[in-house]
């Protein structure tokens, strides 16, 4: 028989078997859907943390101090970073812009209503290096931070929750019992890593010299002229910090430099490897999917193998046969991976209005979805296929 009237026979006999086909084809259904699902998840929490990790500044290099050892345990962060360090990393070639910043955690009060927030002490550059814009207000000046001015702007949530609404500009809020203006209040960003939302932002010298005390800084951002210059202005910072910090050759740096390029491909490795994860063990409806094709036909074998042999005894060769099963096969796995991507594509949508989770169906899902239905088919439709073909007409003419 030709290819065509092949398939026209297949598909026949599958519509002559409607509830069959339809719950052969279901496990196909779930196992293509949850793989496109899972997909989706991945690749909407890998858009969303790379967003997250970008929205904290372009061409950015953060510095921070190491982390201090006692024999074998790592504890808390070194203090080996002060603003001059800062002063002279402006200095590097590449380099566009640098602001340094101080962080701790206080309690901050507006009459009855009091939040615990992390207070941040920056400089005027912070805000155009992390890509924070002021909704209203003003930002600092070079002039607040030497006069240790006690004036400071609020992340919307922190704004939200103290004045619930009201315009906080010109308040007064109290930080460890100290008054501050509010002089300005951020854009919301969104919940994510180190959210702004939640900041209070101070003058660095405000900062150091009002609220905390000390000189050391929690970290120096750095933004590069060209992103594609990160090794290079890496390496001349480390070189600059180990001259100034008068390390020894044999001894280790007391900072680390880590660039947003590193911070994305570690991100994209972890979410990579969670979406493998959950990716293979969707995977294992797609085996069960298959199994359910494969006893279906070889059922679908038995029961019409008088219908095998009246075939042969006509003219039907053994390759005939063998390509109507294994068609069938192929179609009904190939059905139920065309619906279980609609399905997944729905699940995907539902996920995201339902749990607020970012989901994006990549090419690549679809691609694949098919790709393994057509081949789930050939595998585990190639036994009942052989199994048909290899029929004898005599006995198959014999069976009732």
């Amino acid at each position: 028989m030709m290819i065509g009237e092949t398939v026209r026979t297949a598909w026949r006999s599958l519509l002559a078997n409607r509830m069959r086909t339809a719950l052969t084809a279901l496990g196909m259904i779930i196992g293509v859907g949850a793989v496109v699902a899972v997909l989706a998840i991945g690749e909407g929490a890998r858009a969303s943390v790379e967003g997250r990790i970008r929205s904290m500044g372009s061409n950015l290099l953060v510095i921070r101090p190491a982390r201090s050892t006692s024999g074998a345990v790592r504890s808390g962060r070194a203090q080996t970073l002060v603003e001059s360090d800062a002063t002279a990393i402006k200095q590097i070639p590449g380099i566009a812009a640098v602001a340094a910043e101080s962080e701790g955690g206080a309690q901050i009060r507006y009459r009855e209503n009091n939040t615990s927030s992390s207070v941040t002490g920056v400089t005027p550059s912070y805000f155009a290096i992390r890509s924070l814009t002021i909704s209203s207000g003003l930002g600092f000046t070079d002039e607040d931070g030497r006069e240790r001015r006690r004036v400071a702007i609020l992340g919307a949530n922190v704004a939200e929750t103290l004045f619930a609404g009201r315009s906080p500009l010109g308040e007064r809020i109290q930080i460890r019992g100290i008054v501050f203006r509010v002089v300005g209040v951020l854009d919301a960003k969104g919940a994510g890593m180190s959210s702004p939302d939640d900041l209070v932002l101070v003058p660095l010298g405000t900062h150091q010299g009002v609220l905390f005390g000390g000189d050391y800084l929690s970290s120096i951002s750095v933004q590069m002229q060209d992103e594609s210059q990160a090794a290079t202005v890496q390496s001349r910072i480390g070189q600059l910090l180990r001259l100034r910090h008068r390390l020894r050759d044999d001894a280790e740096d007391d900072f680390e430099v880590r660039s947003q390029t590193e911070m994305l491909e570690t991100m994209s490795t972890i979410t990579g490897t969670f979406t493998a994860l959950l990716g293979s063990v969707a995977a294992v409806s797609l085996l069960v999917g298959g199994i359910g094709i494969m006893n279906i036909m070889l059922v679908s074998v038995r029961e019409r193998t008088r219908e095998i042999g009246v075939r042969m005894a006509v003219g039907a060769r053994r390759i005939d046969v063998l390509l109507q099963f294994l068609v069938e096969a192929v179609v009904v796995s190939l059905f139920g991976g065309i619906l279980g991507i609609a399905a997944g594509y729905g699940g995907a949508i539902a996920i995201a209005k339902v749990g607020g989770w970012q989901t994006i169906v990549p090419p690549y899902a679809v691609a694949l979805s098919l790709g393994v239905s057509v081949g789930i088919g050939i595998v585990f439709g190639v036994g009942p296929a052989r199994s048909a073909s290899k029929l004898d007409p005599v006995e198959a003419l014999r069976q009732e």
